[in-house]
C-alpha cells in the first residue's frame, strides 16, 4: 500500500520588475480582503466554511477575484480562527480570564499584507522543463514567471508534488512552497535498536556512540539572546526590521543543525540495520523542571522540529522507528538495571550505586532508550501474531 511522506520544498521566484509589482499588489489584495473576511466572520460568531461563504462569496467575486481565489480566502480565514481555538483549548494563550487570551478572543484575527496565500493546480501551473509558472494574480494570468531551485528540489517537484502551493513574500523577495508526497519506503525487521537520547548539553546522544554536541550551539544561542536584548532596547523601526531578519536567519540555522543530526542518526540506523528508538517529546517543556539560565536552553532549541527530521528521513529510508516513555533512563543503570537519583551525579557523569559502574550519563540514558525500543517493538511485533489454541 503506498503510503506518502509528505515534504515541502521551496523554490525562490525570479519575476522581472513588472511581474514582481503583480505579485505584490495580489498578495496585498487578497490580505486585506481576508481581513475583511475575518471581520465578518468574527461579527457572526466564526460560522463554519460553508456559512461564512453565503456572507463573503459574492463580494470577493465582485472585488475581482477568481473562484478558486475566493475560496483559498474564505478557508485560509475559517483555518486560522480553528487554529486560534485549538491553541485556546491546549492553553497556549494562558488561563481564561488571562489578558494575553482576551486580547487574542476580544478581536478578529489580522493577516499580514505579506502573509501565504495558497494556490491549487487550478490557479497555479508548473513548467518544469523551462523553470517556470503560470500564476493567477488579481491582475490576470501571469504566465513565464521563473523559478530556481536545486536539481534536488525540481526532481522531487517533478515526481511528488501534490496539492496547494502557497505564495509568501520575504523581504521583497517571493517564493512558492510546494507540498510534495513521497512514498514510503518498505520497512525492514531490523536487528536491534539505536537509543537517542535528546538533552541540551547534548542535543542528541546515541547509543553507538554519536554525539551532537550542545556547546557549540549554547554559545551561538547566548550570542543571539546578547543581540536581540540590544535591538529590543533601540526601539526603531530599522531595530524592528532586523530583529525579524536575525529571527530568520537563527530559525534557518537551527533547521540546518537538525537536518545535518537527523541525517547523521537515521543514515548509522540505515546502514546497521537497525531501528531507532526515541524519547515521547510530548510536554517536556512542562515535565523538566530546570534553573532559570537552563530555561532559555530548554525553549530556545527545536527539540520537536529535530524528532520531525529523524522521524520523516526514517520513514523514507525504511528505517523501523519508535517512541518510548523517557521516565527513570537517566537515574536506571543500563548495565544492572539499578535506579536510583543518586545515580546521576552530574550533567555528564553516571556512577551505578548497585554495580559500580561509571559511564556518560547521556550515553546510560540512550541505551536505556534503546533497550526499551526493543520491547516495544517486539512487544508490537508478538501482538499482531493470531493467539494458538
Amino acid at each position: 500500500m503506498f503510503v506518502p511522506v509528505k515534504i515541502v520544498v521551496q523554490v525562490k521566484l525570479v519575476p522581472d520588475a513588472i511581474q514582481a509589482s503583480v505579485l505584490e499588489s495580489t498578495l496585498r489584495t487578497v490580505n486585506d480582503a481576508a481581513n475583511w473576511v475575518s471581520e465578518v466572520a468574527f461579527e457572526h460568531g466564526v460560522p463554519r466554511e460553508y456559512e461564512l461563504r453565503k456572507h463573503t462569496y459574492a463580494e470577493l467575486k465582485a472585488r475581482g477575484f477568481g473562484a478558486q481565489a475566493a475560496q483559498h480566502t474564505i478557508k485560509k480565514v475559517r483555518d486560522a480562527y480553528t487554529t486560534l481555538k485549538a491553541n485556546v483549548r491546549a492553553g497556549n494563550l494562558g488561563k481564561e480570564g488571562s489578558k494575553r487570551r482576551r486580547k487574542a478572543e476580544s478581536k478578529p484575527i489580522v493577516f499580514r499584507p505579506e502573509a501565504a496565500q495558497a494556490y491549487d493546480d487550478r490557479c497555479l501551473s508548473w513548467q518544469y522543463d523551462q523553470q517556470t509558472v503560470s500564476i493567477w494574480t488579481t491582475s490576470g494570468r501571469l504566465k513565464s514567471v521563473r523559478f530556481v531551485c536545486s536539481a534536488d528540489a525540481l526532481k522531487t517537484l517533478r515526481a511528488h508534488r501534490q496539492g496547494e502551493s502557497d505564495l509568501i513574500e520575504r523581504d521583497g523577495v517571493f517564493y512558492l512552497i510546494a507540498t510534495c508526497e513521497v512514498p514510503e519506503a518498505e520497512q525492514y525487521g531490523p536487528d536491534g535498536f539505536i537509543g537517542v537520547d535528546l538533552g541540551i548539553a547534548n542535543i542528541a546522544t546515541t547509543s553507538t556512540g554519536y554525539l551532537a554536541a550542545g556547546r557549540g550551539l549554547g554559545r551561538y544561542r547566548k550570542r543571539q539572546l546578547v543581540l536581540r536584548a540590544k535591538l529590543q532596547k533601540k526601539r526603531t523601526k530599522s531595530a524592528q526590521r532586523r530583529l525579524k531578519a536575525r529571527a530568520r536567519k537563527e530559525a534557518r540555522h537551527v533547521a540546518n543543525q537538525n537536518h545535518i543530526i537527523s541525517k547523521t542518526i537515521v543514515t548509522e540506523a540505515e546502514r546497521t540495520g537497525r531501528g531507532l528508538s526515541l524519547e515521547e517529546l510530548k510536554g517536556i517543556r512542562s515535565r523538566v523542571r530546570l534553573r532559570k539560565p537552563q530555561r532559555v536552553a530548554l525553549h530556545s532549541w527545536a527539540f520537536a522540529q529535530l524528532a520531525d527530521f529523524i522521524v520523516y528521513k526514517a520513514k523514507r529510508a525504511g528505517v523501523p522507528l519508535v517512541f518510548v516513555d523517557p521516565a527513570y533512563t537517566s537515574q536506571t543503570c543500563a548495565e544492572c538495571g539499578h535506579v536510583d537519583k543518586r545515580n546521576r551525579v552530574d550533567q555528564g557523569l553516571f556512577i551505578c550505586r548497585g554495580c559500580g559502574v561509571v559511564v556518560h550519563a547521556d550515553r546510560n540514558a540512550s541505551h536505556n532508550i534503546a533497550a526499551r525500543g526493543e520491547s516495544v517493538w517486539n512487544a508490537g511485533r508478538e501482538s499482531r501474531v493470531p493467539a494458538t489454541r
